[in-house]
Parts: C-alpha cells; structure tokens; sequence
C-alpha cells in the first residue's frame, strides 16, 4: 500500500555521537535519558575507553536493564570503562545490575575513589574520545554535552588530575576467610 504521505523513518536505535546531544540539558529525566544513549552510542560505535566520574553513581541510571544491555555490547577485548567516585556505597545499593556486570567484566573496568576529596571537587561527567557531557548543577541536573575538541580534552585534564590522586576502589569480589 503506498501512503502519499509517507511519516519520516524511525529514528534509530542504536545513537551514534553525530545524533548525542550537542548543547545544553536540564532536568533528572534528559540526564538519565543521556547517560542511556551514551551507553548505546558506545556499544554501537565500539567505543575503546570511557570514563565516568561522580561523587556516588546516585541519580545514575546503572542499575537498569537498557543499561547493562549497552554495557554488555559494548563489553569486549581492547575495552576500558574507568570510574572515579568518592564512595561506591550508593551503586552497591542501587545498581545491582551494575555491580553484577562489573564483576563480570572486571577485567575491563577499574574504579577509583578519590579519598579525601570533596565530593563537591568532583565532577559528575562522562568522557570518551568522542563525546562527553558535564552535569554542572547536580541538584537541578542542568549541565552540557558535545563532541567539541576543547571540551573534550578539557574534561580529560581535569579527570587524568582527579585521577592521578585517587586510589583503587569498589574490587569486583571481596575476598573472605
């Protein structure tokens, strides 16, 4: 049957960093919605590293389904996922998912703490060689993304430094008598 008005074709479900959000976000639901598409556009572009950075994974949406799907995907050899929080308490407690992915995959994913650090110290962003996103206002969820140069190797310095001073954090197992 031919329509003569035929709709545009569905968007597709797999982003990739030419359709990531470029600009400004706002609100906990677009950055949920970002932190979603980030892990999809990273397995179907075979992402090679990623870094994530926030005081506590909180208001992360790690712990569901499409999430560790992307994870999943994305997971193979070559790959680096690296986290950097002040404490893991809150991913432990909400992202079971997650933890369970991690543990899988520990081979692949190095989480830091940063100590001593202030939480407010830290960013709460998402890095890869080709797109990143900064929440720049935790309580409001306003923050922004893109896949600019100078963004991109700006975030980096000041991840690599955060980085420097952390220590290893989160192991995938604990070791019992």
């Amino acid at each position: 049957m031919n329509d003569p008005h035929p709709s545009p074709a569905p968007a597709s479900p797999t982003p990739s960093s030419s359709v990531l959000l470029q600009g400004r976000f706002e609100g906990r639901s677009a950055f949920a919605d970002l932190v979603r598409q980030a892990f999809a556009a990273a397995a179907a572009q075979g992402w090679r590293e990623i870094i994530l950075c926030d005081a506590t994974f909180e208001d992360w949406p790690l712990g569901e389904r499409s999430v560790a799907q992307s994870l999943n995907d994305w997971s193979t050899s070559g790959r680096t996922l690296t986290m950097l929080a002040q404490n893991y308490d809150e991913v432990t407690r909400r992202h079971a998912r997650f933890v369970t992915w991690r543990r899988t995959w520990s081979h692949i994913v190095e989480c830091r703490g940063s100590g001593a650090v202030a939480a407010s110290d830290l960013p709460s962003a998402f890095w890869s060689p080709g797109w990143v996103f900064e929440r720049l206002d935790l309580v409001r969820s306003i923050g922004v993304a893109g896949s600019e140069a100078a963004r991109r190797v700006a975030l980096r310095e000041r991840l690599t430094e955060k980085l420097l001073r952390s220590s290893p954090a989160f192991p995938a197992t604990t070791l019992g008598i």
